[in-house]
């Protein structure tokens, strides 16, 4: 495997990988590398090394050679350069009343292009003042908006706590920050008091959220009960650099608020549950602390269903009493009934209701029995009288 080298082309920027191609170049010296803009002037950051994490040489580009001392004067004289041309182009921008801020002008090593550098709150059309740039300077010109992060980190400074800006000093790239963040490590929520020289969140809040979200996990929350040498009591505040807990304790009308280390300190659960082990008695095997409670809750649910189900089978016995009224008939009528399930039906009533009605009813199936018999007695004289014709025929 071949050897990596890390080169940075400005001041605390991003570092980037090269092949070394077999140059031994030491920390702090300037080498000729081929990149996509073309040749460039780099400071070797990281001195040339085998570096398994890093991709094979074969998508790397090589480092052409070492820089000489004319290639160092060259860039010296592109700083001049960029001098010159950054309060030309502030000029152009003021002819232009253009709403953007220019930051930084940045010379290729070999002068084919300018690059401006940018900040401004929307789009701009700078479409004329590229022309006017490109008139001036006979070159390639090229525009680049940039947040206000970048603009710190070029720019540098100092920062709320009197040292150089961190973006500015060391930091190569930039990590996300949240107001979450402040909120767990205790900081004040005042924008001014947590924010940066460029208006935004601190980047030093992230250097000690792993250890504030660890040690964290491992404290009581506020406002929990908690036991201590002295007796027990909530919990007020929460120290996690040193981690200590205070804890509030009453003594009668009066309380004090005592801090403790987190060794000293033991939850209300822990006592109980081996009060509960201890007391736990079981035939044929101890039940662990788990299988205790999930026995317990069973218990609880069956309950609970019982009494559930007499709530509402007395609801029901209740709604059935005040819907039926015992002792009277439901009428009912059908449609499709025929003149015997009536007759039928008039005689289980009418013995049900009254036995005066059902005397009524036995006079009329009296009187119409016969009348079927004299239509059957007809009906048989003309089957008759007309086999007579037939025999005689």
């Amino acid at each position: 495997m071949s050897k990596i080298i890390g080169i940075q082309f400005q001041k605390n920027g991003k570092m980037y990988y090269f092949d070394a191609n077999d140059i031994e170049a030491e920390a702090g010296s300037f080498v000729i590398v081929d990149t996509a803009r073309g040749l460039d002037l780099g400071e070797v950051v990281l001195t040339p090394r085998e570096m398994a994490e890093i991709p094979e040489s074969e998508s790397l580009k090589k480092v052409i050679r070492l820089a000489t001392e004319q290639d160092i004067q060259h860039g010296r004289e592109n700083r001049i350069k960029e001098k010159e041309a950054f309060a030309i182009c502030q000029k152009k921008i003021a002819e232009h009343k253009l709403e953007m801020k220019l930051v930084s002008v940045e010379y290729s090593f070999d002068g084919s292009k300018i690059i401006f550098y940018f900040t401004a709150n929307g789009r701009v059309d700078f479409r004329s003042l590229v022309k006017d740039l490109a008139s001036v300077f006979k070159m390639r010109i090229e525009l680049r908006q940039i947040g206000v992060r970048d603009e710190a980190k070029m720019l540098g400074g100092l920062g709320p706590c009197g040292r150089p800006i961190c973006c500015g000093s060391f930091l190569s790239q930039f990590q996300p920050v949240s107001i979450k963040m402040a909120k767990e490590q205790n900081l004040s929520l005042n924008p001014t008091k947590i924010s940066g020289v460029c208006g935004r969140l601190m980047c030093c809040l992230k250097y000690e959220q792993d250890h504030y979200e660890q040690t964290r996990k491992k404290m009581p929350k506020v406002g929990k009960t908690v036991n201590t040498p002295d007796g027990t009591g909530p919990v007020t505040e929460l120290n996690i650099v040193k981690e200590t807990v205070f804890v509030r304790l009453t003594n009668g009308d009066t309380s004090e608020i005592k801090e403790y280390p987190l060794e000293s300190i033991t939850r209300p659960s822990e006592n109980t549950t081996a009060e509960i082990r201890e007391n736990i008695e079981t035939p044929e095997k101890e039940l662990t602390e788990r299988q205790f409670f999930q026995e317990e809750e069973k218990k609880e649910k069956i309950d609970s269903g019982n009494e559930k189900d007499e709530k509402r089978n007395q609801g029901k016995n209740r709604n059935r009493g005040k819907n039926h009224q015992l002792g009277q008939p439901v009428k009912r009528e059908n449609p499709n009934r025929n003149a015997h399930t009536e007759t039928i039906k008039t005689e289980t009533e009418s013995e049900t209701i009254n036995p005066i009605e059902k005397k009524e009813t036995d006079k009329e199936t009296s009187k119409t029995v016969p009348k079927k018999k004299e239509s059957s007695s007809s009906w048989a004289d003309a089957v008759q009288n007309a086999m007579l014709a037939i025999d005689k025929e």
